[in-house]
């Protein structure tokens, strides 16, 4: 019995794996970006033809392998589009503000970064130092910070289903309230110059207090790093993430 598991295993796997490559095939060509010599647009179609292949056995009724067929051509599909979505948002974005997507980790600690676009195959991030966006003890964007900011919604006319996340992020001086009403204000008021740019992407704006710091608030030069703002892009509502202590 278990021997005949395995061996449907391995065929609906077989059957998402052929499938999948006939879904990158039709997509544009992406350059690997982790050590298992995969997009996140590959590993997303391979991911979901897979899912998509044992769901499709698991349902009841007759023809069990072609409905796991079926199921993994679909969720190749999804699994590459959603994965290339977000890919080609984060370039578009990136180009938009004269940089180039950066998906190191430690490119949020480098001081001389003000402005990192990166992505992960669930979402785009655009991370922007306070001292980029607003005049010290303010809460309303520079002009030239709006600048930026009308940037980003250029690009995002282009993805009107795209859901957008900003959240503020402080520093720990101050009592935790005071913090969450600033990171509040911050977040608001660049999540409310995104809507003024008359995009009619749903925009969810939240304020983190000095929750997720990137690093010890322990020096000058240490808050300043953690005081920001992040907008993130998902593909749906479904998608958002707990910001605020998720990374």
């Amino acid at each position: 019995m278990k021997s005949l598991i395995s061996k449907k295993l391995a065929s609906l796997s077989l059957c998402a794996f052929l499938f999948t490559g006939c879904a990158l095939q039709n997509s544009n060509q992406q350059t690997p970006d982790n050590n298992t010599g995969l997009s996140k647009t590959q590993t997303g179609a391979l991911i979901g033809g897979l899912l998509g292949a044992v769901v499709g056995a698991s349902t009841k009724g007759d023809n069990k392998a072609k409905r796991a067929v079926i199921g993994g051509a679909i969720g190749a599909a999804v699994g590459g589009g959603i994965g290339y979505s977000m890919e080609q948002q984060a370039k578009d974005i990136a180009q938009e503000l004269d940089t180039d997507v950066n998906n190191n980790p430690n490119a949020v600690v480098n001081p001389d970064n003000d402005l990192i676009v990166s992505n992960t195959q669930r979402y785009v991030k655009i991370m922007l130092r306070d001292e980029m966006v607003f005049k010290t003890n303010s809460s309303v964007p520079t002009q030239s910070a709006a600048l930026k900011i009308g940037k980003i919604s250029k690009v995002l006319r282009n993805y009107p289903n795209t859901v957008v996340q900003v959240l503020g992020f402080t520093d720990s001086r101050g009592s935790y309230e005071f913090n969450q009403k600033l990171s509040e204000q911050r977040a608001s008021n660049v999540g409310n110059t995104l809507l003024n740019t008359g995009i009619s992407n749903k925009i969810f704006s939240r304020g983190c207090s000095f929750n997720k710091p990137l690093v010890p608030n322990n020096s000058d030069a240490n808050m300043s790093l953690n005081r920001r703002v992040e907008v993130y892009l998902y593909p749906s509502q479904e998608s958002i993430i707990d910001g605020c202590s998720s990374y």
